[in-house]
């Protein structure tokens, strides 16, 4: 399209962030100042009439100045309240759909078990009269279950691929990088967070060893991006909506493990690179309002936050520190594991399966489903597993036989095949293209493994009361508490494959040992949380927030070849086949004369839209001269610098003085390297070690850093470039995940035997049709 075509509306898009770029923070910074500062001025020149009394427009700016004020408490009470209201209604919707794959209310369709049973104690509901399998058959129960299983992940997966390919997964690493300043068009959209919002339950009730607290931070976040961007005083400042984003993460958090404070403290310790007080109180209020909230809607009907919570009413034993130990350890091999192969699982995926999501998610669904049906503790839903697993064996705690003497070794080994199926099934299954969370399958793994090490401490005891490792028992009083052992297994592996600790010990709050444990395990491994591995994985411009040693320069990392604009000399038809010719994100101005002396630096975006407006409201030939500089501080005293207008604002004047007398001047619009103004760019030496470099983008922002030697531009680095020399320059680089062997390989093999096997079949049946 010819640039004299574009209408208002597009050529306000162009100006805007490009999909799949970074934000420069500080550029918005500038943007937010100058914001304030026209509003002070503006505020001012009508606060008193001619002669000092008030006026109606005086008053009308102290009440949009108090309006202003309280706009984001407004908007985050706004946000917690929509993500209560989500998560209850999810919660109600992901319990009926679980229900319905073993059969139906009588009473009513829309009950679920726990509703249409309600006067039953405890998870046994063989009692209950108007709760209805769908047949007295096992074998047609089990056809059944595997046909809504399947189902569910059929709907799920096809609405997901059809309607928001952004739906997929958890969404913690992209919202991680977005919150670091990377730009993804429409992963917090209205269409993704209707669509996952919907799936979420069918996913969950079709039995995949996914979770849903990771995507229910996705949706938290996608609620807070919509309300905050129907305020232009959010639209138009992406520090603004970063805050509000962050403080919906935290009570997306905070709705699914009830807990405020955790989720504020997962929002620092995961989530963000800066954390102000500012941003802490934001993210505590409006995880506040969530939770209440969802207190007030109630959807479980026990006044609870969660499905269940957890009270232990008596002291461990020093000698279970050892049996803790073992659990730590336990969590750091998991999240190791876990890791490592899931991240191959990815890249065979990528390679064979991305064209077949929907008949993944359908055969990892009816496999989950036929496997798991007959072990007790994978057929019911993870939640419900937890909560029985946790429980202690007085006061109704022995649901499956789980506290009979007798039956201990059975449903010990019922829980370490539990254990052992779930996490190959976790590794195989997180990352399918349905919302999928990994939170819960972990925890769950967790519990199952935590359970069996207790029921055998506890069978220990039952068979040698008076070793000496038992001496501190007191008589007459439970010595072991095995749903202590499940509840800390559970800790320990979700803070093994996430790599968070003070998080969980809020979220689960217990024996700090074991997660310190599991932490220094995953050290000692040398693996990193599986949202900054699929990060990494992804190719997404992300800096780590440990800071590393490398013994290198910015010589090492930045790119030399650069585009530049010169100074004056250029017409406008040159500065069109420089833009049409390369894809750089921006552009370096130097001095004419050839000696690379640094002037500034333009964005592209800003180039084209000052070249785009022009063309709209101005005939000007492909002839006119381009003027990157002022040439004396007097000229157009009266035009503020550039950085006054944001990328929805601009002036008719403005765009008036920029043409005349032959030229296009585009000063305005450039970064230029002086002292006196406020756009200086953000230029480095080529000796700068490149850990500054990596501290400069972390804490200050910017999308781009010039280098300069004495005067001349040297070069330019970016994330990019930071991350693609740590990637391919440094010694210790290994293979790619695509390179590597293990499961990768042997997945790579399992699939040509089947298409090999495959390709046989069809051709024998086509010899045999054709006879």
């Amino acid at each position: 399209m010819h640039p004299r075509e574009l209408n208002d509306d597009e050529l306000a898009q162009i100006r805007r962030y490009e999909d799949f770029t970074t934000i420069d923070w500080i550029q918005d910074s500038i943007f937010e100042r100058n914001r304030r500062i026209r509003d002070t001025k503006y505020a001012d020149q009508l606060r008193r009439g001619s002669r000092g009394e008030i006026t109606i427009p005086s008053l009308w700016s102290q009440v949009r100045k108090a309006a202003d004020v309280g706009q984001s408490w407004i908007v985050l009470s706004i946000v917690g309240v929509c993500i209560g209201l989500n998560a209850a209604i999810i919660s109600i919707v992901s319990e009926w759909l679980s229900d319905i794959k073993m059969g139906y209310c009588s009473d009513g369709w829309w009950l679920n078990q726990q509703f249409c049973c309600w006067e039953i104690e405890g998870e046994e509901v063989d009692g209950c009269d108007s709760w209805h399998t769908w047949s007295s058959v096992t074998l047609a129960r089990w056809i059944i279950f595997i046909i809504f299983c399947s189902l569910f992940s059929f709907i799920a997966s096809h609405l997901v691929r059809s309607l928001a390919r952004y739906a997929a997964g958890s969404g913690i690493s992209e919202i991680k990088c977005i919150l670091a300043g990377f730009i993804m068009q429409g992963f917090l959209g209205l269409a993704t967070f209707f669509i996952k919002s919907i799936t979420l339950p069918l996913v969950i009730a079709s039995g995949l060893s996914v979770g849903k607290e990771g995507p229910s931070v996705h949706v938290a976040c996608c609620i807070g991006s919509l309300v905050a961007g129907l305020f232009s005083r959010f639209r138009q400042s992406q520090s603004k909506m970063k805050d509000v984003i962050t403080a919906a993460s935290a009570a997306g958090v905070a709705v699914a493990f009830g807990s405020p404070i955790g989720g504020v403290l997962f929002s620092i310790e995961e989530m963000s690179h800066t954390f102000s007080i500012r941003t802490m109180w934001k993210s505590f209020f409006c995880a506040l309002m969530a939770t209440f909230t969802l207190s007030a809607m109630n959807p479980f009907r026990t006044g609870k936050l969660v499905l269940f919570q957890v009270t232990y009413d008596r002291d461990w034993h020093y000698f279970e520190i050892i049996f803790f130990i073992i659990l730590g350890i336990f969590g750091g091999l998991y999240g190791a594991l876990v890791v490592k192969f899931n991240l191959q699982v990815a890249a065979f995926r990528r390679k064979h399966l991305s064209n077949h999501g929907v008949a993944e998610a359908v055969t990892l669904a009816t496999l989950t489903a036929v496997i798991g049906y007959f072990n007790r503790f994978l057929r019911i839903d993870m939640t419900s597993s937890m909560a029985i697993l946790f429980r202690e064996c007085e006061g109704g705690g022995n649901v499956h036989n789980l506290c009979q003497t007798e039956a201990q070794w059975r449903i010990a080994n019922s829980l370490l095949l539990a254990t052992v199926i779930r996490v190959g099934l976790v590794i195989i299954t997180y990352g399918c293209k349905v919302p999928a969370g990994i939170f819960v399958p972990s925890m769950a793994i967790g519990a199952t493994f935590g359970r069996m090490i207790g029921i055998m401490v506890k069978a220990m005891y039952t068979a040698y009361p008076h070793s000496g490792i038992f001496q501190f028992c007191t008589p007459d009083v439970p010595c072991i508490t095995p749903g202590t052992y499940a509840f800390l297994g559970a800790a320990a592996a979700l803070s093994g494959v996430m790599r968070i600790t003070v998080t969980v010990v809020v979220i689960m709050f217990e024996l700090l040992i074991v997660l310190l444990v599991t932490k220094a395990v995953g050290d000692f491994l040398g693996t990193s949380g599986i949202a900054d591995e699929m990060i990494r994985f992804n190719g997404f411009p992300f800096l780590e927030k440990e800071d590393h040693a490398f013994n290198d320069n910015v010589s090492a990392v930045m790119r030399k070849d650069l585009h530049t604009l010169k100074e004056s000399g250029m017409r406008i038809h040159d500065v069109e086949e420089l833009l049409s010719s390369t894809e750089a994100k921006g552009f370096p101005i130097v001095s004419p004369d050839g000696s690379q002396m640094l002037m500034g630096y333009i964005d592209r975006s800003e180039l084209r839209f000052v070249l785009d407006r022009v063309y709209k409201t101005h005939h000007l030939a492909q002839s006119t001269i381009c003027i990157f500089a002022r040439r004396s501080d007097r000229e157009d005293m009266n035009m503020e610098p550039g950085a006054s207008f944001s990328l929805e604002e601009e002036s008719e004047r403005f765009f008036e003085a920029t043409s005349s007398d032959g030229e296009l001047r585009l000063w305005p619009w450039v970064n230029q390297y002086d002292i006196d103004t406020s756009k200086t760019p953000m230029t480095v030496s080529p000796q700068l070690p490149l850990e500054i470099i990596m501290q400069l983008f972390k804490r200050m922002g910017p999308r781009v850093i010039l280098v300069e030697d004495h005067g001349a531009l040297a070069g330019l680095v970016t994330v990019k470039d930071v991350l693609r020399f740590i990637a391919t320059e440094k010694p210790n680089h290994g293979p790619s995940w695509d390179e590597r062997g293990g499961l990768d390989g042997l997945l790579e093999e399992a699939w040509t035997w089947a298409s090999d096997i495959i390709y046989r079949a069809a051709s024998w049946c086509q010899r045999v049709f054709r006879r």
